[in-house]
């Protein structure tokens, strides 16, 4: 009997996927590519892997005892390149990162530009993905690195056989329109405002709910949106205030907001998620660890740039 272990890999996403489509979808094939690869598989084993007599396709006893083999090959094959960097020159090949836009923006760009002079042969792949379908992406090995966010009320979650690197904490600020005549001063004054308001399972949706608790009122979320550049409209536009990170603010024009003077209202956590191995003690992958490096020197740069906006508010309040 011969295998064929390109097809176990299929066989092993389609079992973790719970889905022909799902598994299609990872591997950038089409779902008949991937049925036709299993039908082969089937044929080499000469046993039937899937139950086809239900709506969904399952696992037959012997497709689970396979695809239980083929979850451990693909971990022995990922601790061996592991390893196998260890004895490298130099580092190659592909590291897949997810991230959501103002990181991608203002972190990874400039972080890329100096990973290709420090080390050419890496090769990086960008998904804009955040979220918990990020971190099941870097659970299922769709991914190799993830950004994520998270307010500084919220505990870190646990996430077993995963491990944390802090980026950078990006300090919130409170924006409000230039056309107003009176630009609050303090929070007092923001409690009859309409707000430009974020969703409540993001950072800026929880940092407005966490504000508001403190100082014991009730904000009046006119609209609810999720992406920084319509908040950002929104708020130009004379719609109301809102909260926005740092990073947000940097590439925005002089006076299209006005960035109150308004402090302690927190800060996001940006860190780096990555996947554990059982032989590296927590450590990242040597090629994950050089793209943290400089995610973590852009950080430092980006810092600066947000140093300078906060000594030259962006826009003032019109006459």
């Amino acid at each position: 009997m011969e295998i064929d272990p390109r097809r176990l890999r299929i066989l092993h996403e389609v079992s973790r996927r719970g889905g022909v489509m799902k598994a299609a979808q990872a591997l950038h094939l089409t779902p008949s590519a991937v049925s036709q690869q299993l039908a082969q598989l089937e044929r080499e084993v000469g046993l039937a892997l899937f139950d086809r007599s239900q709506r969904r396709v399952t696992l037959t006893p012997a497709g689970r005892v396979l695809a239980a083999y083929a979850e451990r090959i693909e971990e022995q094959l990922a601790e061996a390149r592991h390893e196998l960097n260890r004895f490298a020159e130099r580092l190659s090949g592909p590291v897949t990162i997810a991230a959501f836009p103002t990181v991608i923006r203002h972190l990874l760009v400039p972080a890329l530009r100096e990973l290709a002079v420090r080390h050419p042969r890496i090769t990086p792949v960008i998904h804009e993905l955040f979220g918990p379908g990020a971190v099941q992406e870097l659970r299922l090995g769709g991914v190799d690195l993830v950004v994520t966010e998270r307010d500084m009320s919220q505990p870190a979650a646990s996430l077993p056989s995963m491990s944390r690197h802090r980026l950078y904490d990006d300090e919130y600020r409170i924006v409000a329109p230039p056309s107003w005549d009176e630009v609050p001063a303090t929070v007092a004054d923001l409690v009859d405002l309409p707000w430009v308001a974020g969703v409540p399972d993001q950072a800026c949706g929880q940092a407005l709910e966490r504000l508001a608790q403190l100082h014991g009122f009730v904000p009046r979320r006119v609209h609810l949106i999720a992406e920084f550049p319509p908040v950002l409209g929104l708020v130009s536009a004379g719609h109301g205030v809102a909260i926005v990170p740092s990073l947000a603010l940097l590439d925005v024009p002089p006076g299209e907001v006005v960035v109150t003077g308004i402090r302690g209202v927190g800060s996001r956590r940006i860190e780096a998620l990555t996947r554990v191995s059982r032989t590296t003690s927590g450590e990242p992958d040597p090629m994950q660890a050089v793209v943290i490096e400089v995610l973590g020197d852009a950080a430092e740069a980006v810092d600066r740039r947000v140093r300078e906006l906060s000594r030259a508010p962006l826009g003032s309040p019109t006459p």
